[in-house]
Order: C-alpha cells, then sequence, then structure tokens
C-alpha cells in the first residue's frame, strides 16, 4: 500500500527557500508535490537562484493536473492555491503545506490535514530535525516574512521555548 503524497503550496516553499531549510520537507514528508502554478509563483522572485533550488530538490516533484479547469473554477483563491488544492484531491493527499487563511480554510473544507509554515518547524523540531524554532521565526521575521510578535510567541510557547 502506498502512502498518500504530501501538497505544497507556494508559501511554505519561499519561506523554506529564505532559510536555506527547503531540505526539511524531505526529511519530514520524503516527497513534496506542488503542481504547475506553485513551481511558476515560487520561480517569480529570484528564478535562476530558486530553480537551481528546486534542480538540487529531487523530492519536490512538480506535477501537472488532470483537470487544469476545476482550478480555473475557484476564483476565490489564487491559482496556486486553487492548483495545489485541485493536486491534492487528484492525489487523495494525506497533508496540504499552505499558510494562506482563504487556502487553508477551503483545504480543510475539502477535509485534508492543513500545515502551516509553523507547523513544519514544530513537527521539525519535535523529529529533532532541529533544535530550535526561535532562530528560525527570527531569520523569517528578518528576511520579510508577516510574523507578528504574538504570532511568534504563540509558536515558541508551543514549541516549548517559551512561557
Amino acid at each position: 500500500m502506498s502512502v498518500k503524497p504530501v501538497i505544497s503550496d507556494t508559501s511554505p516553499l519561499i519561506a523554506l527557500s529564505k532559510i536555506q531549510k527547503l531540505s526539511l520537507l524531505r526529511d519530514l514528508y520524503t516527497e513534496v508535490l506542488i503542481p504547475r502554478a506553485v513551481e511558476n509563483e515560487f520561480l517569480q522572485k529570484f528564478p535562476i537562484a530558486r530553480q537551481e533550488e528546486l534542480d538540487n530538490a529531487p523530492w519536490i516533484r512538480v506535477v501537472d493536473l488532470q483537470d487544469p479547469q476545476k482550478a480555473a473554477a475557484n476564483v476565490r483563491l489564487g491559482l496556486g492555491e486553487a492548483e495545489a488544492l485541485v493536486l491534492a484531491d487528484e492525489k487523495k493527499a494525506r497533508l496540504v503545506l499552505m499558510d494562506e487563511k482563504k487556502g487553508r480554510k477551503a483545504a480543510r473544507e475539502g477535509e485534508f490535514i492543513v500545515k502551516r509554515m509553523a507547523d513544519i518547524l514544530l513537527e521539525a523540531k519535535k523529529k529533532r530535525l532541529i533544535d530550535m524554532v526561535e532562530p528560525y521565526l527570527n531569520a523569517l521575521k528578518a528576511k520579510g516574512e508577516r510574523l507578528s510578535d504574538p504570532m511568534i510567541h504563540k509558536i515558541l510557547k508551543a514549541a516549548g521555548e517559551a512561557d
């Protein structure tokens, strides 16, 4: 029996790229599938460097949708989120990696388990792939990720790194 795949949207890829930790996806999930729109969004900024990252990350596999029209029909989401959810449905995914609120809501409505970037870091710590979450949150914030102080405190508390 094969394990159901993990599907990622763009935002977790960008965040992990910023902190040079795309390898966490391999270490946590073995393989992550992304639809073509997510690949395109990921490559929009810094296309040469990010293409090199994807080339060096064979555990991130780009998959074309069987029915691309399904994604186009979902106007309330961006194309990357819509395609990620269609791919998750087509592949009967076990997990969807997504940060955007509307996308997470739609994923839950589709009865998918959803993990945000913070959840990935927490899982990595739990599995002892990283020692602490705080340095990565600080690096993400320093690189422009929108993380409020209350959100950081909540994540650190969940990681056992704050009261």
